[in-house]
């Protein structure tokens, strides 16, 4: 019997109402999260990718039970983070941390390295001060930091160090989970290898289930072990990143792989793109929310929303919301 997965997402759904526009006009509703379900296994890595807009940040804070779902559940080692007490939850999220995208907005630069990075512990466990910064030093080391940087402040340190900080502060409470809002997005490169790397050697040490989030396709092909692609809040095609990113079977998968900037000298400037709509834009039932700026789009995709299916053959699990899959994947170029 296969073991039950440690993060559970099913039909999560969350919506924003926005201010009036006028007095007597009802407030826009914004369809950050529309029905999502997956699942994670312990030790295993996770990415979500998708443009600015797609749910990406938002699946990590109702993930991270930092906002309430409109529907829906998150279900951490079999208990529904949002049917928990106050007091349980409390307790449940010293399995759970993040990583947060801007390693210098993070930290506060008022408090010492050990203030920060124990915080956890002494939040949670109330620990003394003397475990507080044992514990500190030991994940410092983790990170390839020092324990003598335990009495520094954030100033002091480079970008890239200062998200192994964090880094360090998320594996303080001994978690089960991590998930990584764009960890390397402020980075310059040299320093996001670096940070990558460093995550996944912790990963293969602690034991940790990782949801990675990110709008760089590269980045989540060396980290992950599947992907899913968000567009407007819902998944459109998920699988292995060497399936998935070789033989994508969704049409905005292949315009997200095509969007990559490339060096190719001589090369013909590719033609524009047409823009995308606003996020959540798409009201429900009316078909794939994709088919305003599809080329491949058929009258069926304006009426009848695509739901998730196998998009090719052999044992790989790899699914795409698209009438025309398997048309899309047998295409050449689907690595962009």
């Amino acid at each position: 019997m296969s073991e039950p997965p440690l993060l559970e997402v099913r039909e999560l759904v969350k919506h924003y109402r926005l201010p009036r526009e006028r007095l007597l006009a009802p407030p826009p509703l914004v369809r950050a999260v529309q029905g999502l379900s997956f699942t994670l296994q312990a030790g295993r890595s996770l990415g979500v990718v998708g443009e600015s807009g797609s749910g990406k940040s938002t699946l990590a804070r109702l993930v991270m039970a930092l906002e309430p779902p409109t529907s829906g559940e998150v279900r951490l080692d079999g208990q529904d983070l949002n049917a928990l007490t106050p007091a349980a939850l409390r307790a449940a999220r010293e399995k759970l941390q993040m990583v947060f995208q801007d390693p210098y907005g993070s930290l506060d630069p008022r408090r010492t390295i050990l203030q920060t990075v124990s915080e956890p512990l002494r939040v949670l466990h109330g620990a003394p001060l003397a475990e507080q910064r044992e514990r500190a030093a030991e994940v410092l080391d983790a990170v390839g930091l020092r324990s003598s940087d335990l009495a520094k402040y954030p100033h002091e340190f480079s970008g890239g160090q200062r998200q192994r900080i964090a880094i360090a502060r998320a594996l303080i409470t001994q978690p089960r989970l991590i998930v990584a809002d764009e960890p390397v997005s402020a980075l310059d490169v040299s320093v996001q290898a670096q940070v990558l790397n460093l995550m996944q050697d912790l990963q293969d040490k602690f034991g940790l289930a990782l949801l990675f989030i990110s709008h760089d396709l590269a980045v989540v092909d060396m980290v992950c072990d599947e992907v899913i692609v968000l567009y407007q809040g819902r998944i459109v095609e998920r699988g292995e990143p060497d399936t998935l990113f070789h033989r994508a079977a969704h049409p905005y998968t292949r315009a997200l792989l095509q969007a990559v900037p490339r060096l190719q000298p001589g090369a013909a400037r590719a033609p524009r793109r047409a823009p995308l709509q606003a996020p959540g834009s798409a009201r429900p039932g009316e078909g794939c929310v994709f088919a305003p700026r599809c080329s491949f789009a058929t009258e069926r995709c304006h009426v009848e929303r695509p739901l998730l299916r196998e998009a090719g053959a052999g044992h790989v699990r790899h699914e795409a919301a698209c009438h025309l899959a398997e048309r899309v994947a047998a295409l050449p170029g689907g690595d962009g």
